[in-house]
C-alpha cells in the first residue's frame, strides 16, 4: 500500500512538471517565433529552466508554506494525513512569528533612521544652515521613516509646524525619538537656544539605547539557541529511528501507542517553545 502511494504521487508530481514544464516551453518557442530570431529547439526544457522554477516558486512562497510541504512528504512518507493536517496547522503560527520579526525588523529601521537624522541635522547646523534647510539636507540623506517623512519635509520647506510634525512621525514604531528632536526644535526656535548641542545629546542617547538593545538580545542569543535546538530533538529522534529500520514513523501514525505519545509530545513541545518565548520577551521588556 505504502510503495502504491509513494508510486501514485511520484506520477502525479511528475505530470504535474510535465505539463508545466511543455506549457513554458511552448510559450518560450511561441515567443522566439513571433521574435524572428533564434533557433527553437523541440527538446525537452533544460535542467537550468527548472532550477529557475524552484528559485522563482522560492521567492514567491513565504517561510511558513514550507511547513506545509514538509507535512505533505511526511504524509507520503508515512502514509497518512496528520502530518498534512500538523502542517497546514503550523502555517497560521509561522506566519505570525514571520510578521512579528517584519516589525520589529521595521522598527529598527525606523530607530536607525532616527539617529541618522538627528546627526545628520547636527551636523548641517554646525556647518551654518538654517535649521528649516538643514532639515530638508538631513531627512533627504536619511530616508527610513516611512510616510510620514513626507509630512516632515512639507513643514520644514514651507514653513510649516515642523515638531507637530514631528510628534505625528513619532507615533511609529521605532520613531519615538523624534519627539525629542521635537523637543529640540521647539527650544531652540522659540527660545534661541543651541539646536547643534541639543541634537548631539539627543543623538548619543538613542545611541546609548540601541547599543543596550544590541548588547541584551546577544545575552539572549544563547537562550534563543537552546530553545530551537532542544525542539530539534525531536526530529533527530526519528531520523535516528529511521536510520536503525525502526520506522519511527508508522509507529507514531499507525498505533494507538504511537498516536498518544504524539499528541503529548506535540503538546509538550508547544508549551515548551511557548515558555521560552515568553522567557525572552520578559527579558527583552524589562
Amino acid at each position: 500500500m505504502g510503495e502504491m502511494s509513494m508510486g501514485a504521487a511520484a506520477a502525479c508530481v511528475g505530470a504535474a512538471v510535465w505539463m508545466l514544464g511543455g506549457r513554458h516551453h511552448g510559450a518560450r518557442r511561441a515567443r522566439l517565433l513571433l521574435a524572428g530570431g533564434g533557433v527553437v529547439g523541440t527538446g525537452p526544457p533544460s535542467w537550468e529552466w527548472a532550477v529557475g522554477e524552484l528559485r522563482r516558486l522560492r521567492g514567491r512562497l513565504r517561510a511558513e508554506w514550507w511547513a506545509f510541504g514538509a507535512g505533505l512528504v511526511l504524509a507520503l512518507l508515512g502514509v497518512s494525513v496528520i502530518p498534512v493536517a500538523a502542517g497546514a496547522a503550523g502555517v497560521p503560527v509561522l506566519r505570525r512569528v514571520r510578521l512579528a520579526r517584519e516589525v520589529r525588523q521595521a522598527r529598527e529601521r525606523r530607530g536607525d533612521a532616527v539617529i541618522a537624522l538627528c546627526g545628520g541635522l547636527a551636523g548641517e547646523v554646525r556647518s551654518g544652515r538654517q535649521p528649516g534647510e538643514a532639515l530638508l539636507r538631513a531627512a533627504r540623506d536619511s530616508d527610513g521613516l516611512g510616510e510620514a517623512q513626507g509630512a516632515v519635509v512639507a513643514a520644514a520647506r514651507f514653513g510649516g509646524d515642523v515638531p507637530g510634525a514631528l510628534a505625528v512621525a513619532a507615533r511609529q514604531s521605532g520613531a519615538e525619538g523624534l519627539l525629542g528632536l521635537a523637543a529640540c526644535w521647539r527650544v531652540a526656535v522659540d527660545q534661541g537656544a543651541g539646536l547643534a548641542a541639543g541634537l548631539d545629546r539627543l543623538d548619543a542617547a538613542l545611541r546609548a539605547e540601541r547599543d543596550q538593545r544590541a548588547d541584551l538580545r546577544a545575552q539572549l542569543a544563547g537562550a534563543r539557541a537552546t530553545a530551537v535546538m532542544l525542539a530539534a530533538l525531536p526530529v533527530l529522534g526519528l531520523l535516528l529511528g529511521t536510520a536503525m529500520g525502526a520506522n519511527p514513523l508508522h509507529v507514531l501514525l499507525h498505533t494507538g501507542a504511537g498516536l498518544g505519545c504524539l499528541v503529548i509530545g506535540a503538546v509538550l513541545e508547544g508549551a515548551g517553545m511557548w515558555w521560552a518565548a515568553r522567557i525572552v520577551r520578559r527579558a527583552e521588556a524589562t
